[in-house]
């Protein structure tokens, strides 16, 4: 699987952005799709998860009421659709992808994803 992930950019604070994440090479139908975040000196940060089909939605407690983590099957893609930003929300984003419906506890670990995207700069300034 091939992740493309796109969207960021420099965003003041209160504002939205739309972060996308194209999956390409391997179905996911059954699968498990998340989004990680990344600052210079620290681990990765859990953002949101879903279950690529059906129902099941996780977020970092710290991202609920603000962030949606969607995704549209004609287009293989998922989104982070971000808003109310703020500036401790800048980082790195990356979208990741498992093929197995990971349980629960799972989504939340970096290490339980196979694929990676490369990674997008999301800036937000006060």
């Amino acid at each position: 699987v091939q992740l493309q992930a796109s969207g960021g950019g420099l965003v003041q604070a209160g504002g939205s952005l739309r972060l996308s994440c194209v999956a390409s090479g391997r179905t996911l139908d059954s699968g498990t799709v998340g989004w990680f975040r990344q600052t210079p000196g620290k681990e990765r940060e859990f953002v949101a998860a879903r279950r690529w089909s059906g129902v099941g939605t996780y977020y970092a407690d710290s991202m609920k009421g603000r962030f949606t983590i969607s995704r549209d099957n004609g287009k293989n893609t998922v989104y982070l659709q971000m808003n109310s930003l703020k500036p401790e929300d800048t980082a790195v984003y990356y979208c990741a992808a498992t093929p197995r419906r990971l349980i629960t506890s799972s989504v939340y670990y970096p290490n339980a994803y196979d694929y990676w995207g490369q990674g997008t700069l999301v800036t937000v300034s006060s």
